[in-house]
């Protein structure tokens, strides 16, 4: 190994730094896989049901359900992050960063996801409702048995795409001090005066995020082919 090669190896991958901080990547990861959870549960339910609310056709919750789904969209996931953290306490109600990461990121992903449905929803001929209903079924019962399966299914390859988008910006959770991967790596990095924790924290992401990745395109596939 010459010279630069092993000075390379110092500064980015020096095993005795990894060893000393593997630990606080590894917590930070447990966090990063925590919130990325609740926030794809979360966020894909509440999507779900303001699609079914939009679908009720009533013109005031439309235009709410529109109105949240846009402002959501058009806003940066950060300055919602930020919004959350340091506005709720102003009117008497403080979350953990660990909570505020959640709703933030929540709120964004059911926009997008009522968005995705929605257009599932609409892309359906309206005799399949009215068919549905012609058989004795409530709306409910309609929407439960007919609309949503063949929605969904429509809905989940551009779903699938933002649900790993939104939940990789978990990262975004070091600004508030959320003990994630990026910002565990980040403090131990200037402990250790040495990047090898970044590094470490990248290879965690991927740890974290390609079986995402190889799950949401079988998912996808499977879902074509039914």
């Amino acid at each position: 190994m010459t010279g630069a090669e092993s000075g390379f190896a110092f500064t980015f991958f020096n095993l005795a730094v990894a060893k000393q901080y593997w630990p606080n990547i590894a917590a930070g990861a447990l966090v990063t896989v925590s919130v990325g959870v609740a926030v794809v549960l979360t966020g894909t339910l509440l999507g779900l049901l303001l699609a079914i609310v939009r679908s009720l056709g009533r013109r005031s919750l439309t235009w709410a359900v529109v109105a949240f789904a846009d402002v959501m969209r058009s806003l940066p996931a950060l300055v919602v992050l930020i919004v959350l953290y340091f506005g709720l306490p102003a009117v008497g109600l403080p979350m953990s960063a660990f909570a505020v990461t959640w709703l933030a990121l929540s709120l964004v992903l059911a926009a997008y996801a009522e968005e995705s449905i929605w257009a599932g929803i609409s892309a359906l001929p309206a005799g399949q409702m009215e068919a549905a209903r012609s058989t004795g079924m409530r709306w409910w019962q309609a929407m439960r048995w007919v609309v949503l399966p063949q929605a969904l299914r429509r809905a989940v390859p551009p779903l699938t795409n933002r649900v790993i988008s939104i939940t990789k910006n978990t990262a975004l959770g070091s600004v508030v001090a959320l003990n994630e991967i990026l910002n565990n790596a980040q403090g131990a990095s200037s402990y250790a005066g040495n990047p090898t924790p970044l590094m470490m924290g990248a290879l965690a992401y991927l740890v974290v995020f390609v079986p995402l990745v190889v799950f949401s395109r079988w998912l996808e596939q499977r879902w074509q082919r039914r």
